[in-house]
């Protein structure tokens, strides 16, 4: 569990402070960043990975932003202009893919108006996105699309009706008798149901595969974890149990009713980033016959040890950012090939515990489940 309180830690972390990038280290082609407010023109980025902001505040007298890990460290301190303005520029290049942020205001904390918000850190968020160099692979193509739907489906252990998100393929509507296996993605701690499609576009990805032919299709099932109901500081004291009963017991159940799912063992995975591979880690230990297919993205590892019965296993998948614990990945995969699993190692280049390492991730697990 400390792994995990660490991890989580990170990307919580935003940090301020006044640095400023020399204004001859600056290649002058910032755009607005993808994920502005309709017509907004700041926040913007350039070809090096630097944002600039800008945000009006003319009675305030101090404005800062604050990012998160894959920004810069320090943060980056605003300064105003005669115009009401606060505007600066990050003191150097930040990681390459989404971010969150937020501004600080007279201590006050706020969303950036110029920017679409984004649910993470148990609240929405200001997002950005650095142009990455392998961005391609989530791309918005002209290809056939998936359908992301909202459902809400009963649960009597919650006393409530509980929100999913449901990834069909492009496939799904044509053939009306074809069935697909489902794979069970979850997010991480102080996010939603909204996170796998937004701020990680798995759809895009799906599609592109799809589209590419390097995947058999298949439809994602993206839930809300109840990993929100415990606080940062008290993440040891998480019980799996309530989550598991109203994923294994009441929305499988309900996928498999009102989807064409091939609704078995074989044809079933679960996989999670962060807090969601520790819940990914439980409920595949504890209910093996519900899952085949186990992915573990910034999420801890298996021990062959743990595995009752290695022949309900078909592969398991184990990832994390090259800033993360790489080595504890390749350890876990290494020793579980020796004890004869179809395990599966990746690392992602440059990256720490991020959406582009879990973005990275599933399209190198994707092609994988469900052969």
């Amino acid at each position: 569990m400390k792994r995990y309180k660490i991890a989580l830690l990170l990307i919580l972390l935003g940090f301020v402070g006044s640095a400023q990038p020399t204004a001859a280290s600056i290649i002058e082609d910032f755009k607005p960043s993808s994920l502005n407010q309709p017509g907004q023109e700041y926040p913007k980025v350039n070809s090096q990975g630097y944002a600039r902001f800008q945000i009006l505040a003319p009675d305030a007298r101090s404005v800062a932003v604050s990012l998160g890990l894959g920004g810069v460290k320090g943060g980056t301190v605003l300064e105003k202009d005669q115009d009401g303005y606060w505007r600066g520029t990050t003191a150097g290049a930040m990681d390459e893919g989404f971010h969150y942020y937020h501004v600080t205001i007279d201590g006050g904390v706020f969303n950036d108006p110029g920017a679409l918000n984004f649910y993470g850190s148990a609240r929405w968020e200001s997002g950005i996105e650095i142009p990455a160099h392998d961005q391609d692979f989530y791309a918005l193509k002209e290809v056939s699309h998936g359908n992301v739907q909202q459902i809400l489906f009963p649960s009597k252990s919650t006393k409530a009706s509980c929100r999913a998100f449901v990834y069909t393929p492009p496939s799904y509507y044509k053939d009306k008798n074809k069935k697909y296996p489902v794979l069970y993605l979850q997010h991480g701690w102080g996010e939603d149901e909204t996170a796998w499609s937004n701020q990680g576009r798995v759809n895009l990805i799906m599609d592109n595969l799809i589209a590419e032919g390097k995947i058999k299709p298949f439809i994602v099932v993206m839930a809300y974890g109840m990993t929100n109901e415990v606080k940062f500081g008290g993440l040891s004291s998480f019980k799996i149990e309530p989550f598991q009963t109203v994923l294994v017991d009441e929305l499988i159940p309900y996928i498999d009713t009102n989807f064409r799912t091939i609704s078995n063992r074989a044809n079933r995975a679960m996989a999670g980033l962060s807090m969601g591979g520790m819940e990914t880690h439980s409920i595949t230990l504890n209910k093996p016959d519900a899952f085949s297919h186990y992915a573990l993205l910034s999420g801890g590892t298996y021990k062959p040890e743990e595995i009752k019965d290695k022949s309900n296993v078909k592969l398991i998948f184990i990832s994390c950012g090259s800033r993360e614990r790489p080595e504890s990945v390749q350890n876990a995969v290494k020793t579980l090939k020796d004890a004869g699993f179809n395990a599966v190692a990746y690392i992602s280049e440059n990256t720490a515990h991020e959406f582009l390492t879990w973005r990275r991730s599933f399209k190198e697990l994707a092609p994988l489940l469900f052969k």
